[in-house]
């Protein structure tokens, strides 16, 4: 279990808060699915990435589902054809193992560099890309999912492996690490339209100073302001109601904004 680290809470983001569509890749293409499983073939991922950027996102979260399981990374080239015509900031995990891989990320074009993996096998991993390139530059990716216990474990390998990791814990290590940033996926809400998990998200903003993004399971656009105003999350992430056109970004910085929420125009 990773040992826990005595954070002061955060406050309630008061800067802007980012809308962040997520892009799940697997091979060449932008695929979803529900609990991060089933997965639908949606198309090119660069295609999908040009409209959010057109859209109005603030910036845009690749993470190539299949890398820790294959050992390799296939982001390289959709990066390099997102970058051509989409200059918003860029996240990109999946498969990342070493200060040369994250090097080549950026290197390609990516902004940010989100560590899942590698970094619950060798946490000191995350202080070295930390070092190397900056706090800001590398985030700690969390899957988790909610135990019999009522606890949350964290996962790897797009939800499929047990690590024993206490999700809250593992955020607070994160933090005296040198993350600049959490991910917070709950695989038990991802693709199923119902919510986020509220609890997760609020439990683990406040173990943190860090910023904390929100994603897995938005489902309506009353979500997103909720996940900010009741659970401190300084940005939302969704997929399915971006992809399948159910909402669109203006849609959620409206929503956002009418809940008294400071959003990037």
């Amino acid at each position: 279990m990773v040992p826990l680290s005595e954070t002061a809470p955060r406050a309630v983001a008061s800067s802007s808060v980012r809308v962040i569509p997520r892009l799940d890749v697997k091979a060449p293409n932008l695929v979803k699915g529900i609990h991060l499983e089933g997965l639908r073939v949606l198309g090119k991922p660069a295609d999908f990435a040009r409209r959010y950027y057109e859209e109005g996102a603030d910036e845009l979260l690749y993470i190539d589902i299949v890398a820790s399981l294959y050992g390799r990374n296939n982001l390289v080239e959709i990066l390099e054809e997102t970058t051509k015509d989409v200059f918003i900031p860029l996240t990109v995990g999946g498969g990342v193992r070493s200060v040369s891989d994250i090097k080549t990320l950026l290197r390609a074009g990516a902004d940010k560099v989100a560590i899942n993996t590698a970094a619950v096998k060798r946490p000191e991993f995350l202080a070295e890309g930390a070092r190397a390139f900056g706090s800001q530059c590398i985030v700690l990716n969390i899957e988790a999912k909610r135990q019999p216990s009522g606890k949350w474990e964290a996962y790897t390998d797009n939800g499929r492996e047990r690590t024993g990791v206490d999700a809250i814990e593992w955020a607070k290590r994160g933090e005296t690490l040198g993350v600049g940033e959490i991910l917070l996926t709950s695989v038990d809400q991802e693709g199923t339209q119902k919510g986020y998990d509220w609890e997760l998200i609020k439990l683990v903003s406040s173990a943190v100073t860090l910023p904390v993004i929100a994603s897995g399971g938005a489902g309506s656009l009353e979500d997103f302001p909720r996940a900010v105003r009741e659970c401190r999350a300084d940005a939302v992430s969704a997929a399915h109601l971006f992809h399948y056109k159910k909402h669109a970004i203006s849609d959620v910085k409206k929503a956002l904004a009418g809940a008294g929420l400071a959003v990037r125009a």
